[in-house]
This record gives C-alpha cells, sequence and structure tokens, in this order.
C-alpha cells in the first residue's frame, strides 16, 4: 500500500521560507523529508538560498530558491513563472500545492492609540500575500488538481482574543475569508484549500521575544498538520480551519 504521506514527484511551493528557526523552514523540511520536490520563495534571496541549501547539503530535494515581494500582484505573477520554468522538466506547469505560510504578526495596542501604518502593514503583509500568491499559482494548481494552505490564527477564530492586535486578528479574518473563497470557487476545477491557526509557535523569533517557559505549538507539529492537508489523506477536507493549541 502506498504512504499517502509520501510527497515523491510532487510540487510542492512554499512562501515565507527566508529565517532560520522558523515555521516555513520547519515545513519546509517536512515536505522534503517526504520526498516533495520544492520551490521555496522569500523577500530576500540570500535568506531563501540558505534554507535551500540546508535541505539540498542533506541530500533532499530537489530543491529551488525564489526571491518575490509577495504583496506585489505583478511580481507574485513574475515569481510563479521562475518557479514553473525552473521545474518544467518534471512537473509540466502542474503546482500539487500551495502553503502560505509569508506573513508576520505585530501588537497594534487599542484602536485609539494605532498607527494607521502598523495597520496596513499587517493586510500587506498577511492578506495582500496570500491573495497575489494565490492569484498567480492558481493555474498551475488546477492543472494539477492541487491544494492551498494558509495561515490564520486562533486571533481570527471565534473565542479567540484580539486584544491589543485588532490588525493582525483582522489580517488573519480576511485570510480565511480568503481561503474558504478559495475552497468554493475551485471546487469544481478539483482544487482544495484549507487553512491552520496556530497559537503561538515555537519559533526562534517567538522564543526571543516571549521567552522559552511560554506554552507554544512546536514547529514539527505544524508541519506535520500541513503535510496532511496538502496530501491525499485530505481529499475530502476542504474550507476547513484547524486550531493548533
Amino acid at each position: 500500500m502506498s504512504n499517502p504521506l509520501d510527497f515523491s514527484g510532487r510540487l510542492i511551493v512554499i512562501t515565507g521560507v527566508g529565517r532560520a528557526g522558523q515555521v516555513g523552514e520547519a515545513i519546509a523540511h517536512g515536505f522534503a523529508q517526504r520526498g516533495a520536490s520544492l520551490a521555496l520563495i522569500d523577500l530576500a534571496l540570500e535568506q531563501v538560498t540558505d534554507r535551500a541549501f540546508a535541505l539540498t547539503a542533506e541530500r533532499l530535494g530537489p530543491v529551488t530558491a525564489h526571491a518575490a515581494n509577495l504583496a506585489d500582484p505583478a511580481d507574485a505573477e513574475r515569481v510563479a513563472a521562475d518557479v514553473l520554468a525552473a521545474h518544467q522538466r518534471h512537473h509540466a506547469g502542474q503546482v500539487d500545492a500551495v502553503i502560505c505560510v509569508a506573513g508576520g504578526f505585530g501588537m497594534t495596542g487599542p484602536l485609539s492609540d494605532a498607527d494607521p501604518a502598523a495597520w496596513t502593514k499587517q493586510f500587506t503583509i498577511n492578506l495582500e500575500t496570500a491573495f497575489a500568491t494565490t492569484r498567480a499559482f492558481l493555474p498551475a494548481v488546477r492543472a494539477a488538481r492541487g491544494s492551498f494552505v494558509y495561515f490564520g490564527s486562533v486571533a481570527a477564530t471565534p473565542g479567540g482574543s484580539s486584544k491589543g492586535m485588532a490588525a493582525y486578528a483582522a489580517a488573519k479574518s480576511g485570510v480565511l475569508s480568503l481561503m474558504r473563497t478559495v475552497a468554493l470557487d475551485e471546487k469544481a476545477h478539483g482544487v482544495r484549500a484549507n487553512a491552520v491557526a496556530p497559537t503561538a509557535i515555537r519559533t526562534a523569533s517567538n522564543v526571543a521575544d516571549m521567552g522559552d517557559s511560554t506554552s507554544y505549538v512546536e514547529r514539527g507539529s505544524v508541519a506535520d498538520v500541513v503535510a496532511f492537508l496538502a496530501s491525499p489523506m485530505a481529499r475530502n477536507v476542504t474550507g476547513q480551519v484547524l486550531t493548533l493549541a
């Protein structure tokens, strides 16, 4: 019996894979260990190249590194074309899954004191990147009858607290609405869309900011759930948000 979590022969695109010690790095490593071909995208070419080199050094791959400003739809389309060209020989214009990790967290405080620039930044790095990435890669995901996995937050789920982080929670709510729309609009094309909504993840930056005694979701656990959502095991799962705590 074949292993449904074996991604050999499948191309996975992962955004937000630049900095070491972050969740994108763990997700990329998890897919690489499962045999996937990877296209890693981040804003800084040097950093994403380092992540790709680390996987190659472990004899995991093939892996390609790409830089783009994913908040810019034109640049997202440009990098999507670059990814497809780099993997044309084995994947012929198809992408089996796009994992939209690119984003970031920021406190904006009470609305009465919120900085409009900080508010705009949260929407730019979280929602606009997810939209532009989806739009750019959708034809290739349709061709593979593949899937999208997005990153929300418990702050954007019923009962979640958005105190002091209204912009972040609102942006992540937009990401979850985007995911549900993709799931509905693309069902006829065989495309699935789901999201994870984690609490704090044990990343290098979170530990530096909040200390080691905080209750964290482990990066490897997030990577396992994302792999499940992108796998044939979840072929009947779409439009869902999985809370990770």
